[in-house]
């Protein structure tokens, strides 16, 4: 061998051989699973916190810890393979940030511990024992999604005073979608109005569900969730509700919904939900079960409010709420 050819040939193991030990290193890292409906760039403030979160507590992506992130691209029907492939890596811990994503998840794993974030109704839907002693493999955060809709009716009233009949967008697929609808037309006699439900299970039928509700009369549109199919479709709802002139609440924190168009948008602070997740994850990592990790609730709440959707609805945003709200859209 030339000696330039030799000289050349150390240099490619130079490189070669940190390249297989950091392949090395990865292999042996605990690894966190977390697994979201929408598309990347949709969810990607709320990862980023998530991320941001174990780095907090002192984790590394890629030399302390490493994650899987999954995408379903806004397609729910795509979730349980993903759930599998998680499964089949033998991650330590899976983070599922949505009801729907829990209820997959359980279904393929009873020993992986999973940690839920932005969970509507843990109990009820049997993911855990108690809130204080949560039992089995899976423990985490509640939204308190279902509980806060009463707010999002009240503010909905507060803004449009003559509200007698509220569209109500729910996707029959999604768990908590039945348990919104009670909610709502438990709180609808006080305030005096009704209760109009219209479906949407795909992406395509959101116009639909839109144009039904003004044509039934709707004074304003309550959308129940925004996980998954309705949170990467967004903008749809949002300009569907300005094609039909129809004031659209949601029943979430306003990140990215008041700056597009939401005339409200109320809910727990979701990437705050996800930076406490990691708490959890850090404890199950170091040999906590999950069984004795007690499910905690929301401590931040945010309300966006949109003053130019007001005006083009020709509404008047009380003072009373403008006080109250983290972000105004002027």
């Amino acid at each position: 061998m030339r000696r330039r050819d030799f000289i050349k040939f150390l240099a490619g193991g130079v490189t070669v051989w940190p390249l297989a030990a950091r392949g090395q290193k990865l292999a042996t890292l605990p690894r966190v699973g977390i697994v979201w409906i929408a598309p990347q760039a949709v969810v990607a403030p709320f990862h980023e916190a998530f991320r941001q979160g174990l780095h907090d507590l002192g984790y590394v992506e890629g030399e302390t810890i490493a994650i899987e992130a999954r995408y379903a691209e806004g397609k729910v029907e795509l979730a349980p393979g993903i759930a599998e492939d998680l499964v089949r890596l033998k991650v330590d811990v899976i983070v599922a940030p949505s009801t729907a994503i829990v209820r997959l998840v359980r279904q393929v794993t009873t020993t992986i511990p999973i940690v839920m974030a932005n969970v509507s109704d843990p109990v009820g839907f049997g993911f855990v024992e108690s809130l204080q002693r949560p039992g089995g493999n899976v423990t985490g955060f509640s939204n308190l999604m279902v509980e806060q809709v009463g707010k999002n009716v009240e503010l909905c009233k507060e803004v449009i005073p003559s509200l007698s009949r509220l569209a109500l967008l729910a996707n029959p697929g999604v768990p908590d979608a039945t348990l919104v609808l009670k909610e709502v037309r438990a709180v609808a006699p006080s305030l005096s109005f009704i209760v109009i439900p219209v479906e949407a299970r795909r992406p395509d039928d959101l116009e639909g569900a839109v144009a039904q509700a003004s044509e039934r009369g709707a004074d304003g549109l309550l959308v129940s969730t925004i996980e998954g199919m309705f949170f990467a479709n967004r903008l749809r709802i949002i300009e569907a509700t300005a094609r039909h002139r129809l004031p659209a609440v949601f029943a979430a924190p306003p990140f990215g919904l008041a700056s597009a168009g939401a005339l409200l948008a109320y809910g727990a602070n979701t990437p705050d939900m996800l930076r406490r997740a990691t708490s959890y994850v850090d404890k199950i990592l170091k040999g906590s079960k999950p069984a004795d990790l007690p499910v905690q609730q929301p401590t931040k709440f945010e309300l966006g409010v949109n003053l130019k959707t007001a005006k083009a609805l020709g509404l008047i945003i009380p003072p009373s709420i403008l006080v109250r709200a983290d972000e105004v859209i002027e």
